[in-house]
Protein backbone atom coordinates (compact mmCIF):
# COMPACT_ATOMS: atom_id res chain seq x y z
CA UNK A 1 0.00 0.00 0.00
CA UNK A 2 1.21 3.48 -0.66
CA UNK A 3 0.77 6.67 1.18
CA UNK A 4 1.28 10.34 0.45
CA UNK A 5 4.71 10.30 2.10
CA UNK A 6 6.17 7.78 -0.33
CA UNK A 7 8.38 9.34 -2.99
CA UNK A 8 6.70 9.16 -6.36
CA UNK A 9 8.54 7.79 -9.33
CA UNK A 10 9.15 10.25 -12.13
CA UNK A 11 6.80 9.78 -15.03
CA UNK A 12 8.45 8.26 -18.09
CA UNK A 13 8.96 10.60 -21.02
CA UNK A 14 6.14 10.38 -23.57
CA UNK A 15 6.85 8.58 -26.82
CA UNK A 16 7.59 10.86 -29.73
CA UNK A 17 5.74 10.62 -33.03
CA UNK A 18 8.62 9.04 -35.04
CA UNK A 19 9.01 6.26 -32.45
CA UNK A 20 5.26 5.66 -32.49
CA UNK A 21 5.22 5.47 -36.31
CA UNK A 22 8.06 2.92 -36.35
CA UNK A 23 6.41 0.84 -33.66
CA UNK A 24 3.04 0.99 -35.44
CA UNK A 25 4.65 -0.42 -38.61
CA UNK A 26 6.19 -3.26 -36.60
CA UNK A 27 2.95 -4.08 -34.78
CA UNK A 28 0.99 -3.83 -38.02
CA UNK A 29 3.36 -6.20 -39.77
CA UNK A 30 3.24 -8.68 -36.89
CA UNK A 31 -0.56 -8.43 -36.68
CA UNK A 32 -0.92 -10.92 -39.51
CA UNK A 33 -0.65 -14.58 -38.51
CA UNK A 34 1.29 -15.58 -41.65
CA UNK A 35 3.87 -12.83 -41.15
CA UNK A 36 4.21 -13.71 -37.49
CA UNK A 37 4.84 -17.33 -38.47
CA UNK A 38 7.50 -16.20 -40.94
CA UNK A 39 9.26 -14.20 -38.22
CA UNK A 40 9.14 -17.21 -35.88
CA UNK A 41 10.60 -19.43 -38.61
CA UNK A 42 13.38 -16.94 -39.34
CA UNK A 43 14.20 -16.58 -35.64
CA UNK A 44 14.46 -20.35 -35.28
CA UNK A 45 16.18 -21.21 -38.53
CA UNK A 46 18.46 -18.32 -39.44
CA UNK A 47 18.51 -17.09 -43.05
CA UNK A 48 16.06 -19.06 -45.18
CA UNK A 49 14.98 -19.11 -48.80
CA UNK A 50 11.39 -18.65 -49.90
CA UNK A 51 11.33 -22.34 -50.85
CA UNK A 52 12.34 -23.23 -47.29
CA UNK A 53 9.77 -20.84 -45.85
CA UNK A 54 6.94 -22.32 -47.94
CA UNK A 55 7.90 -26.00 -47.45
CA UNK A 56 5.10 -27.89 -45.72
CA UNK A 57 2.61 -25.02 -46.01
CA UNK A 58 -0.32 -24.23 -48.27
CA UNK A 59 1.04 -20.71 -48.91
CA UNK A 60 2.34 -19.87 -52.38
CA UNK A 61 5.80 -18.47 -52.91
CA UNK A 62 4.24 -15.28 -54.30
CA UNK A 63 2.18 -14.81 -51.12
CA UNK A 64 5.22 -15.38 -48.91
CA UNK A 65 7.18 -12.89 -51.00
CA UNK A 66 4.49 -10.25 -50.43
CA UNK A 67 4.45 -10.94 -46.70
CA UNK A 68 8.24 -10.73 -46.56
CA UNK A 69 8.09 -7.34 -48.30
CA UNK A 70 5.73 -6.03 -45.60
CA UNK A 71 8.09 -7.34 -42.92
CA UNK A 72 11.06 -5.76 -44.72
CA UNK A 73 9.29 -2.39 -44.92
CA UNK A 74 8.76 -2.59 -41.15
CA UNK A 75 12.48 -3.33 -40.73
CA UNK A 76 11.92 -6.82 -39.32
CA UNK A 77 13.62 -8.85 -42.06
CA UNK A 78 16.16 -8.31 -44.78
CA UNK A 79 17.12 -10.24 -47.85
CA UNK A 80 20.59 -11.49 -48.68
CA UNK A 81 21.88 -12.62 -52.04
CA UNK A 82 23.69 -15.93 -51.93
CA UNK A 83 24.69 -16.66 -55.51
CA UNK A 84 21.44 -16.97 -57.43
CA UNK A 85 19.47 -17.58 -54.27
CA UNK A 86 17.76 -14.94 -52.19
CA UNK A 87 17.75 -15.64 -48.45
CA UNK A 88 15.75 -13.84 -45.78
CA UNK A 89 16.87 -13.21 -42.23
CA UNK A 90 15.34 -11.67 -39.13
CA UNK A 91 16.47 -8.18 -38.05
CA UNK A 92 15.85 -7.78 -34.30
CA UNK A 93 16.56 -4.02 -33.96
CA UNK A 94 13.06 -2.78 -34.89
CA UNK A 95 11.41 -5.39 -32.70
CA UNK A 96 13.64 -4.30 -29.80
CA UNK A 97 12.58 -0.69 -30.33
CA UNK A 98 8.91 -1.70 -30.43
CA UNK A 99 9.39 -3.66 -27.20
CA UNK A 100 10.94 -0.57 -25.60
CA UNK A 101 7.91 1.44 -26.72
CA UNK A 102 5.62 -1.10 -25.05
CA UNK A 103 7.75 -0.92 -21.90
CA UNK A 104 7.32 2.86 -21.80
CA UNK A 105 3.58 2.56 -22.35
CA UNK A 106 3.45 0.01 -19.51
CA UNK A 107 5.31 2.49 -17.27
CA UNK A 108 2.70 5.15 -18.08
CA UNK A 109 -0.07 2.72 -17.15
CA UNK A 110 1.72 1.77 -13.92
CA UNK A 111 1.97 5.46 -12.99
CA UNK A 112 -1.70 6.04 -13.79
CA UNK A 113 -2.76 3.04 -11.72
CA UNK A 114 -0.58 4.18 -8.83
CA UNK A 115 -2.19 7.64 -8.94
CA UNK A 116 -5.62 6.00 -8.99
CA UNK A 117 -4.69 3.78 -6.04
CA UNK A 118 -3.49 6.79 -4.01
CA UNK A 119 -6.67 8.69 -4.89
CA UNK A 120 -8.94 5.78 -3.92
CA UNK A 121 -7.06 5.11 -0.68
CA UNK A 122 -7.29 8.77 0.36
Amino acid sequence: MSNKNEPSRPAPAPLKAPALRKSARVFGALGDETRLRLVVALCAGGALSIAQLTAGTQISRQAVTKHLQVLAEAGLVRDLKSGRERLWEFEPAQLDQARQSLDRIAQHWDQALLRLQVFVED
